[in-house]
């Protein structure tokens, strides 16, 4: 008696697991269009980033702030203070930059 709730089970999971068919649009009818993949978009260096990074009036520290974030370019960058500076975090959809700005003095 156990195997029904066995399988009923595995058709629930395997139905998830899977899905029920794609995310496209069928409401079109006849062939259909072939998508030409995106040209790669030439990747920023760090260096490029962290220069933005510092230029950028809303990245500056706030006063008393051990965390903040703002935006560089497509990147969203998160800075959290240490006993060097400040540690930064920019992400983008598939790309992510760190790096260390040591305090001055």
């Amino acid at each position: 008696m156990r195997l029904a709730p066995t399988l009923a089970f595995c058709a629930i999971a395997l139905t998830l697991l899977f899905g029920c068919g794609g995310s496209g649009d069928s409401s079109t009818s006849g062939p259909r269009k072939v998508e030409k993949a995106p040209k790669p978009v030439q990747a920023t260096s760090t260096a490029q980033v962290r220069a933005a990074w510092e230029g950028q009036p809303d990245c500056k520290h706030p006063q008393g702030a051990s965390r903040w974030g703002c935006s560089v370019g497509p990147y969203r960058c998160q800075a959290v203070v240490t006993d060097r500076g400040w540690s930064v975090a920019c992400a983008k959809p598939g790309r992510s930059i760190g790096f260390t700005v040591h305090r001055q003095g």
